[in-house]
């Protein structure tokens, strides 16, 4: 496996792999990776001839500088949970490699990038539509793959390939979680282990709430849902939205769509770690 860090090695590497005619899978993650990450590589490896995998923590998506100097910054054991999976390449560049100079473009997609994200992480999503951009213009992938626990991520991300017009298919992949149901996360290995006993309860909430779909209105479900969280001890909800899975629209009735998904973020510990997940309800 290879390890590059500037754009010129990266474009050397593609120009021999295309050469070839090679199919190209693009993984793009900021580091810190684990088994959810792992299956997406291995998708990408048995869907494409060579697959890249991006390894850079992208300032421009965090509006909390505590948030982006507390992330996890692991990128030897990176590269060895990448090689182990089949990986061709890591792309690995700097801050400096990726924005030589300020990236001064706006991306806008409401209502998708304004809603339960884009409303609590201010210019979040314009520095997730920067960086993946650029990736998508250096390395021109056949397929892009992302995890679906970023559910609303994917929604903007299809809304700038409409509107740049990249010629690649975007892959979504199914949430990997624990065996405790928490759904995986790089933002997981910040969590004291008090606070890893209690973070399953979000998804067992949710879970148990889609059981009540069929008796139970959906601002119901929205309240059990919130209420239960609430109440355990170091579990505060920031936002609770049951939403069409395509418009990312809340819904006020389960007839509205046939596509119905329940996004939550929910503060965890004490200092607390920010854990996002979604549920499907239809």
């Amino acid at each position: 496996m290879q390890l590059i860090q500037t754009k010129k090695e990266l474009a050397t590497f593609l120009a021999h792999e295309r050469a070839q005619g090679k199919s190209v899978g693009l993984v793009p993650t900021m580091g810190a990776l684990h088994q959810g990450h792992a299956s997406l590589v291995k998708r990408s490896v048995t869907e494409n001839d060579t697959t890249i995998v991006s390894v850079f923590l992208n300032p421009t998506q965090f509006n909390d500088p505590t948030d982006l100097e507390r992330y996890p910054r692991t990128l030897e054991a990176d590269c060895h949970l990448l090689e182990a999976c089949g990986a061709q390449a890591v792309f690995a560049p700097s801050v400096k490699e990726m924005y030589p100079e300020p990236d001064s473009r706006r991306f806008s997609y409401p209502p998708t990038d304004s809603v339960m994200e884009g409303a609590f992480r201010p210019g979040h999503f314009n520095g997730v539509c920067q960086i993946v951009s650029k990736l998508f213009q250096m390395v021109e992938p056949d397929r892009a793959y992302f995890g679906e626990k970023d559910f609303q991520q994917i929604a903007v991300i299809r809304r700038m390939v409409d509107d740049l017009g990249f010629n690649l298919q975007i892959v979504p992949c199914p949430v990997i979680r624990e065996e405790n149901g928490l759904a995986m996360s790089s933002r997981n290995t910040l969590l004291a282990d008090d606070e890893k006993s209690i973070a399953p309860n979000i998804y067992r909430t949710m879970k148990t709430s889609v059981a009540m779909m069929g008796e139970k209105s959906v601002k119901e479900v929205h309240d059990f849902v919130v209420n239960e969280i609430n109440g355990v001890d170091g579990l505060k909800v920031q936002y609770y939205n049951i939403v069409d899975g395509r418009t990312l629209a809340d819904v006020s009735d389960w007839a509205e769509s046939d596509d119905i998904v329940g996004c939550i973020t929910v503060f965890c510990g004490k200092q607390p770690i920010r854990l996002i997940d979604h549920i499907r309800y239809k």
